[in-house]
């Protein structure tokens, strides 16, 4: 039986919300812990389908894994395979990042080649040229990453674009690697930072992530650690542009502000009021938008994954607004949900031309991947009637309990069964 996440639209969001784990440090985070040689424990963990999928692919393994209340306990002692099953892989993209991992434990892996959201291509390229400058001989026959080495050895990594697939995989593939190694062109996002004070309290040599260049000193001995990963910069960044579609007054706690500089700068230039100080941000909005133009980037630029989100908000800005797709060429695809709510927009390559209308109308729309999911909720949230949205295994991949959220703010969100 399906289900659809059902919104009433017109409610004004207002209260406090804190802000859950990180999704994308999780899904980094969880198969690191693999490399230790003794359990490790893990906080803050957000409760979402992509952790649950980590979990059985861990057991599957041989690992010992309990998750309770956000605090996840891995023991990777009985670990025995290298080769976790397709049903599972298949599930979601971070999958691949127990290549280097298991390549480091064993010498050899065979992971599926990932699945996830249809958003465009994302090759892995970058990835495995990471992996075999440290000296492994890899290929993708019948769908499969096969990865084998006798020995790693460090070396510099030049990748092309500062990818965070390929930046946490061969930093996965860097601490098994004995020597020195320089991984340039590096991604600088927050969960890439975090993973690296992961290993860090593991026991590795990880210095200047969040910088161009990160420097890893390989093969010392990893043990398990006590760890809380960060607040999700993407659900933060949600939160706050659903209480600016509402005309909402939202304090979001448990979030870093510093992260959130690139869409907070967007919503001051639209006109919302935003105030941070230490770990709250609060969005207070008057419903009348500016129109702005936006260009993605990688950080410390204006997230891809938050786009969608913010393109729903424009729909209804005055003017005309024009977002540019640089990191993904399908994120696009959900703007044909927005014109069954009534928004205007015109798409021409990876250019959307927002021309902002009065209102969007409830209407019966997919979600077509997992931040277009939070975009159809941004715009149920603001449309008048009542706005059924289908997909919801997409939404709920990566946003913790988020229709429960949002009512706690004053929505009006329910998921049924259709």
């Amino acid at each position: 039986m399906a289900q659809v996440l059902r919104i009433h639209g017109g409610a004004r969001l207002e209260g406090t919300v804190a802000v859950g784990g990180g999704k994308n440090a999780a899904v980094a985070i969880i198969p690191a812990a693999l490399l230790a040689d003794s359990p490790s424990v893990i906080e803050n963990l957000p409760d979402i389908e992509d952790v649950h999928v980590l979990i059985q692919m861990l057991r599957w393994l041989g690992a010992e894994v309990e998750f309770i209340g956000g605090v996840m306990t891995i023991d990777p002692r009985g670990v025995d395979k290298s080769n976790p099953p397709y049903e599972l892989a298949s599930k979601m993209r971070a999958s691949y990042y127990l290549s280097p991992v298991l390549l480091g434990v064993f010498g050899h892996s065979a992971v599926p080649m990932p699945g996830g959201c249809d958003i465009g291509a994302r090759p892995i390229d970058q990835t495995i040229k990471g992996m075999t400058t440290l000296g492994a001989k890899v290929d993708t026959l019948g769908g499969v990453i096969n990865a084998s080495a006798d020995r790693l050895y460090g070396a510099d990594i030049f990748l092309d674009m500062p990818s965070v697939g390929a930046t946490v995989n061969s930093m996965l593939t860097a601490v098994s690697a004995e020597g020195y190694t320089q991984i340039h062109n590096a991604a600088k996002e927050p969960h890439i930072v975090d993973l690296a004070n992961f290993l860090s309290a593991m026991g590795a040599s990880v210095r200047g992530a969040g910088t161009d260049v990160i420097r890893i000193r390989g093969g010392r001995h990893l043990h398990g650690t006590n760890y809380a990963i960060i607040p999700d910069q993407i659900e933060t960044g949600t939160l706050m542009i659903a209480a600016a579609a509402t005309g909402g007054d939202v304090t979001i706690t448990g979030a870093i502000p510093s992260h959130m500089e690139s869409l907070s700068a967007k919503l001051l230039e639209m006109g919302v009021s935003v105030y941070c100080e230490d770990d709250l941000i609060r969005v207070r909005s008057g419903g009348s938008f500016r129109s702005v133009n936006v260009k993605t980037q990688g950080y410390p630029g204006f997230p891809t994954d938050l786009q969608q989100p913010l393109s729903t908000l424009l729909t209804v800005a005055r003017g005309t607004s024009i977002v540019t797709e640089t990191i993904f060429e399908s994120r696009f695809r959900f703007m044909d949900e927005l014109r069954r709510m009534g928004a205007s927009i015109r798409v021409i390559e990876t250019t959307a031309i927002i021309t902002g209308v009065d209102q969007l109308v409830g209407a019966r729309v997919n979600a077509t991947d997992l931040r277009a999911g939070a975009a159809m909720v941004v715009a149920g949230l603001m449309a008048s009637g009542v706005t059924d949205i289908g997909g919801v295994d997409y939404i709920l991949r990566g946003y913790e309990k988020i229709d429960q959220k949002l009512n706690s703010l004053g929505a009006q969100i329910e998921l049924i069964d259709v």
